[in-house]
């Protein structure tokens, strides 16, 4: 593989992918260090300011990668506690309602990083297009809530593998995991996107094979023959009332399953952080983008009605399940399902599935959280030392920071699993709000731009439909949400400090980091006028012209490129 071609100057970078490069001159760094044609093992230098990071993740991985990163064990077993809160139309409503808020983030994020595929992008271009104060604090909210979710991935999957077993004491479990995602991770990125690959690829294959199930068993195909069809939203009903009676129960069931859809469904944000590391990325991000879509729409919105058909919102074993952390998918409605139905081996399947979604979701969480804390270094918004590379392109010690993080899983050993895991919920639904509307914004601002320096949106490598009204919609839904994510600690007889403290920190922490660093460096809103449009630029065209795709090797890379390309 070539190695980065950086420009301590200016502070850009020409890196290559998998395929072969162009030979051009490189530029000529201080003390007359030749840049363009150094080795690889010159990116681990921390006194080159450019991105090390190599373009090896194919289209392939790409398109699977935001598949990783969206399915984890929310969409199997957490979904359950939607389904009691609101019952099933509740929640239909509320998944699908949500997804059309992150299609709107999605269209935000498609054009903006197709136009300007780098490392960490909407981190950098909340600095960049809105203010360098407002890019500090997003970064470090981007960090904490990918950070945190590494450990409530680790809790999961020692959750689910107690399943089977109580033989493997949590702490092995726990450190066995950890380990594990310090090996892929430290290895070349490509291992990454191969090991996220067929991982998001058995995601993809259960939740169309839940869809399946659903189908078949309520059309009578069980071992009980029991034609049930809708029959769970008649009996008991297709609205769950919470905390009130009537039709404000009702509305506040309702609200409880958006609460649950806000943390469960993303996707935009996966794809975006890969594009720094994606092989040609002007042609591969766009239709990564675009397939978030019909994720959600698969996923989602059909796995939310296949729940509400499978098990009525008022299911004791459900109940039970939730209220006693019963292990591993136990409490997840399919399961639920299986044991009413008397179907075996089945719940086997899933929960071994939904392992390796959580396992995958973790390591996806991992990638982003260190390169998140890359791209902050990249700016100069977090220590340099987090900038250094190995010769493979993996920013090393952001790795070590995140798996130093991921310790915290170790709670789980004093502490009931359960709550363990809803701690790490209720902290990241916030942080993953204000991710949105940070997005939102930065997107905003980037249209303003674009109108303001005459640039037609039409010469962009992808231009998004119904914006910039998308954004706005994005903007206000994801605000909302962020201040009602824990509006119950507020109802009479539901005070709760540690969860009222992990609802809103991050609300609190946001501003706190932003004024704090505006005060600090004195920085300054950007005007539509003087906002740069231009900065790394050069690089990625630079990179395109000389780029050369790559040939597969043998057949089965052929098929796969094929199918996934």
């Amino acid at each position: 593989m070539a190695s980065s071609a950086v420009d301590v100057e200016s502070g850009s970078a020409r890196r290559s992918g998998s395929g072969s490069v162009k030979e051009e001159p490189g530029p000529v760094a201080e003390k007359g260090t030749p840049v363009g044609g150094g080795s690889p093992e010159s990116a681990s230098v921390l006194s080159a300011p450019g991105d090390h990071t190599h373009r090896t993740l194919k289209s392939r991985h790409i398109q699977l990668i935001g598949i990783g990163g969206t399915i984890g064990t929310a969409l199997y077993v957490q979904i359950g506690r939607g389904l009691m809160n609101g019952g099933p139309a509740s929640l239909f409503m509320a998944f699908t309602l949500w997804c059309s808020v992150i299609l709107a983030v999605t269209l935000c994020m498609a054009e903006m990083v197709t136009y300007l595929p780098i490392s960490s992008p909407f981190i950098r271009f909340a600095g960049r297009y809105v203010d360098e104060a407002f890019g500090f604090a997003a970064g470090w909210n981007f960090f904490v809530f990918e950070a945190a979710m590494v450990p409530f991935e680790i809790t999961a999957c020692n959750v689910i593998i107690h399943y089977w077993s109580d033989i493997v004491p949590p702490g092995g479990v726990i450190a066995i995991i950890i380990v594990l995602y310090g090996l892929i991770n430290v290895l070349a990125v490509k291992w990454y996107g191969e090991v996220e690959f067929w991982a998001a690829l058995g995601k993809m294959l259960l939740i169309v094979g839940l869809l399946i199930f659903t189908f078949i068993v309520m059309l009578g195909g069980n071992p009980l023959h029991d034609r049930f069809g809708f029959r769970f939203w008649r009996e008991p009903g297709a609205f769950a009332e919470l905390y009130h009676t009537g039709a404000l129960g009702r509305f506040m069931g309702f609200l409880q399953c958006l609460i649950s859809a806000s943390f469960t469904i993303a996707g935009p944000d996966y794809v975006s952080m890969a594009a720094g590391e994606c092989e040609n990325p002007r042609r591969v991000m766009p239709r990564a983008f675009n397939a978030v879509f019909y994720r959600l729409t698969a996923f989602f919105v059909l796995g939310s009605l296949a729940v509400g058909i499978l098990v009525p919102y008022d299911d004791e074993e459900m109940r039970r399940a939730f209220e006693s952390g019963a292990p591993g998918a136990a409490a997840s409605p399919y399961v639920v399902a299986m044991n009413r139905l008397q179907i075996r081996t089945l719940p086997d399947i899933v929960n071994a599935m939904v392992l390796t979604a959580a396992f995958s979701a973790g390591n996806s969480y991992v990638y982003c959280a260190s390169r998140s804390l890359y791209g902050m270094a990249l700016e100069g918004k977090a220590p340099r030392l987090f900038l250094r590379c190995t010769p493979a392109g993996v920013p090393v010690y952001a790795v070590a920071l995140v798996l130093l993080i991921a310790l915290l899983a170790f709670l789980q050993v004093s502490n009931d699993a359960a709550v363990v895991l809803q701690w790490f919920v209720n902290l990241v639904t916030a942080s993953q709000l204000i991710n949105f509307s940070v997005m939102s914004l930065t997107y905003l601002r980037f249209h303003a731009a674009l109108k303001a320096q005459a640039v037609d949106r039409r010469s962009l490598p992808y231009r998004a439909m119904l914006q910039p009204y998308a954004a706005w919609y994005a903007l206000s839904g994801t605000f909302v949400m962020t201040f009602v994510g824990g509006y119950m600690v507020f109802l009479p007889g539901n005070w709760d400090v540690p969860t009222f403290l992990f609802s809103y920190t991050m609300i609190a922490v946001c501003p706190i980091l932003y004024i704090g660093w505006k005060l600090y460096h004195k920085t300054r809103i950007f005007s539509a006028e003087e906002i740069d449009l231009k900065k790394n630029l050069d690089e990625i065209d630079a990179y395109e012209r000389s780029y050369v795709p790559s040939k597969p090797s043998n057949f089965f890379d052929r098929l796969l490129d094929w199918v996934f390309g």
